[in-house]
């Protein structure tokens, strides 16, 4: 072989070393092994709840939203982040992104959290397969979230971060366990989750949509259907006087108002005793719109609306808190007033 030919070999061994030692190999939820760039700086959610994980961990990898932010959802983030364009959704209802505008957007990963069923791990390799881009898979439950900022953490290169929401995570969701533990199950309240116009879509006992209510020690009033995989269903009034819950929880101010009045709901001992709360939804809802770990500070609420002998502290500290770990800016005064009205907690 000629000198230069040696040369050349040896340029081609080194670039290929170079390109090799640039990857790391990431074992996702599912068990897959996917190669990924050592130095990530653009990342697609590609749901709801990976945005929600990607903007704590790292908001200026985020490349776009699944949606557009609303106007009242965008002055509680960071601004360059608020502006990020909307390029759809991967996973889930309402699926809209498609490939010539996910290869557009030129991520160097893509996220997603929430089920690892069969239909999203054939989704992920199908999608990485035809892109070329590593699709990585997490679970998404609200109790395993240290372990998953952990590990999206290092996967995108936000290792330090990823720690340190993982520690603050861990130590509320432990302190909260310990004192839940400490109320018998008779003195926990049943819970009904209404959602919809007419309160009557809810989420059931162990399902990703309900789990706040689990960790908050309440006893959710709904069972899954038989064989239902789901984490939404329908129910009857009939079935809901059935249960006869102690606390109604919504997202919908507009039911909130009108059940009060409506006869039919009279005999639901929530309704009787006015227990019907509210749950905010700003910037991302506190229950499970998203899934992600915005659900902590509802969790947070939820603990002081059902036990509030064993939670006595104020929650404003806790949202405020929460906002600059999570969301990177610090909510205003009258925001963190506003969301408390919502929540039915005073200041």
């Amino acid at each position: 072989m000629t000198l230069a030919g040696r040369a050349a070999g040896a340029l081609l061994a080194a670039c290929t070393a170079c390109a090799a030692a640039a990857q790391a190999t990431i074992t996702d939820a599912t068990g897959r092994a996917v190669a990924v760039s050592v130095k990530v700086e653009r990342v697609y959610a590609a749901g709801p709840p990976a945005s929600v994980f990607v903007l704590a961990l790292a908001p200026r990898k985020l490349v776009s939203w699944t949606r557009a932010l609303r106007p009242d959802e965008v002055p509680f983030l960071p601004d360059d982040v608020a502006r990020l364009p909307e390029l759809g959704r991967l996973t889930g209802r309402g699926s809209s992104a498609n490939v010539e505008v996910l290869m557009a957007a030129k991520p160097d990963v893509i996220v997603d959290i929430g089920s690892t069923s069969l239909t999203y791990v054939s989704l992920a390799t199908r999608v990485q397969e035809t892109t070329g881009i590593p699709y990585l898979l997490f679970d998404g439950r609200l109790a395993d979230s240290p372990r998953l900022l952990r590990e999206l953490g290092r996967a995108i290169g936000a290792a330090a971060e990823g720690e340190r929401l993982a520690a603050y995570v861990e130590t509320s969701l432990a302190s909260i366990a310990a004192r839940i533990a400490t109320i018998p199950q008779e003195r926990r309240p049943r819970v009904f989750y209404a959602r919809g116009a007419n309160g009557l879509a809810t989420a059931p006992r162990g399902s990703l949509q309900a789990e706040v209510f689990d960790l908050a020690g309440a006893r959710n009033v709904a069972e899954p259907p038989p064989g239902f995989p789901g984490n939404l269903f329908n129910v009857s009034l009939e079935q809901v006087l059935l249960w006869q819950p102690d606390v109604i929880v919504t997202i919908d101010p507009a039911f909130a108002r009108a059940v009060r009045a409506r006869p039919e709901w009279q005999s639901v001992p929530a309704v009787k005793n006015n227990r019907i709360h509210v749950a905010p939804e700003l910037p991302f809802g506190w229950i499970d719109a998203p899934p992600a770990v915005n659900r902590l500070l509802g969790l947070e609420w939820l603990v002081r609306i059902l036990h509030p002998a064993a939670f006595p502290e104020p929650l404003g500290p806790r949202i405020e808190e929460f906002h600059r770990r999570f969301y990177h800016r610090a909510p205003t005064d009258a925001q963190v007033s506003a969301l408390l009205a919502t929540a039915g907690l005073p200041r």
